[in-house]
This record gives C-alpha cells, structure tokens and sequence, in this order.
C-alpha cells in the first residue's frame, strides 16, 4: 500500500506545535517535531508568517514529496468544516475573526482547490488522538475529558465523535452541565480545586502547583480538596460512562498531572456504581492531538 503523509499543527494561543505524520500507520514522526511560539494578535500577515515557516520547514526537513493533506487542531469558535475563524474576545487571534484559514493557506502555497486542508476541535483532537496511539482502541466506545483552566470532553465511537443522540450530552459537552448550585466546569476545574482548598481553609492558594505541593508534602487539606476534586469528577462523568456504554476514559489536561490525588476518590466512587472502565492517564498531550486532528485524513 502506498505510503500517505500529511502535516498536523496544533494551533494555541502563543505557540502551534507542528510535525509530518504518517497516514498509513497512524504515526507521528516525532523527529519532525517543530514548535515556535509567538503572539496570535498580530497582524494576520505577521502570523501566517509563523505559519507558513512551520510548514516550509517541515517539507524541507522531511523527505516527504507529496502530502496527503494538511490537519490542525484549532480552539473554537470555529467552523470546523468551513474553515473559518469566530474566536472573539479571547485574546487570541484577534484579527482571525471571520477569516477563512483555508484562503489563508492556499495564498501561500500553491495547493490545488481539492487538497484537503481539514479542521478539528483541539480539546477533540485529543481525545481522538488517544485512541489512534494504539489501533486496538478503534472499536472501543471512548470518553475522553480534559482538566485544567476547563473541562473539556468528547465521545469517540469507532474512531469517530459522537456529539447528537441520547447517549451523550448536547453536543457531547458536560462543561456545562447543571452540578450542584452552578455548572460542571465549577466543580472540575483549576478554579473548583482552588475552591475546595479555600472552602476548608479559607485560604486562597495562587495557582494550582502552589496547591499541588502543598499535598504532595502531606498538607491534609490540599490532600482533600483533591479528594473532593475526585468525587465530583465522578459524579459527573459516571452517568455519562454508562449512557454511552464506554470501554475506556481518558483524562487529559494539566490536572492530569495530579491523577494520583484524586483518582483514588474517582475509582472509590466508580466501584460504588458497579463501573468497570479502563481508564487512561494522558500526561504527554504534545503528539496527542497532532495524531487527532491527522486521523480525519485517516483512510482505514
């Protein structure tokens, strides 16, 4: 079978991680990995500048001669299947609004109408990148969620998302979901973790390391804000796990870091349910969502 290639950008705020993968194997080849960083609220011009140098200098160090496709994982607002910028008020991009990325390519390189320059959620590509690591995972019905300023989340069935129907949430989001006296994303989040500590304390920690190190040196309190952490986590995704009868849960973020504080209070509470799932720690996002955003080029 013919070789197929494609380049993955994961576009941030301050930075896009870039590298060449392989289609046919659903690999990414780590040795083209190419990040810079740079400020999104330039002039539009000056940022495709960065742009179009990460790809430039991916053909250049690969020996790659025809690609495939081009695939990036973008923070929405965004037409996924047009193309076109809606991110406002975010600072971020602040000059993209309403432009079309695609245009915005195809005037700096010589692309045929027909080359499939393909978009996905980042948060998404994440958790789809997880189940293309290990092609085993294709079948398997997948919740993936990641914690960190947010709670991101998605449901993957046989490597495709599912966002309609009555097996998940609408548009397959739980971050706002009613939970306790407000939403989801209260709860299990930077901001929810930092409220447990100050709830039992009434100190307000800085930052989420702050907190962590207070509990990896054995602060009682920070010890059970991560447990509350834990319990809410579950609380709102064991329902989910069950409507959609998922095999796997993957968990994803900069909170990910700190599974070990809180996943014992999230399994506690998962066996109480009678939940059996597997369940995987992703603490290497670098790859993961160049792999997710790529496998929509993906030809089984």
């Amino acid at each position: 079978m013919e070789k197929r290639f494609a380049i993955a950008m994961d576009v941030g705020g301050s930075h896009i991680t870039s590298a060449i993968v392989d289609l046919s194997e659903m690999k990414v080849f780590e040795e083209s990995l190419f990040k810079v960083s740079f400020d999104s609220n330039l002039p539009t011009a000056e940022v495709m500048d960065f742009w179009e140098n990460a790809i430039r200098t991916l053909l250049e160090k690969s020996e790659v001669g025809k690609l495939s496709g081009i695939a990036l994982a973008v923070p929405g607002p965004f037409d996924y299947d047009d193309g076109t910028c809606w991110i406002k008020d975010q600072d971020k991009y602040e000059n993209f609004y309403g432009l079309n990325i695609k245009d915005l390519l195809r005037e700096r390189f010589d692309f045929d109408l027909d080359f499939p320059i393909v978009f996905e959620n980042d948060a998404t590509s994440f958790g789809k990148g997880e189940v293309y690591k290990n092609m085993e995972n294709l079948p398997k019905n997948v919740m993936a969620i990641t914690l960190g300023t947010g709670l991101g989340a998605c449901f993957i069935e046989n490597g495709k998302i599912v966002s309609t129907g009555t097996t998940v949430p609408t548009n397959g989001e739980i971050w706002d979901l009613p939970y306790k006296n407000g939403i989801a994303e209260d709860a299990v989040s930077l901001r929810g973790l930092l409220s447990n500590y100050q709830n039992l304390t009434g100190i307000q920690a800085n930052n989420g390391l702050e907190l962590y190190i207070l509990a990896i040196n054995g602060d009682k309190k920070a010890l059970e804000a991560f447990h509350l952490f834990g319990e809410d986590l579950a609380e709102i995704v064991l329902p989910w796990l069950k409507s959609f009868n998922a095999n796997m849960l993957v968990i994803g973020g900069k909170i990910a870091n700190a599974g070990d504080l809180f996943l014992n209070s999230f399994r506690e509470k998962a066996k109480q349910s009678g939940i059996e799932i597997e369940l995987i720690l992703s603490t290497n996002n670098e790859t993961t969502a160049l792999l997710g955003a790529a496998s929509l080029l993906y030809k089984a």
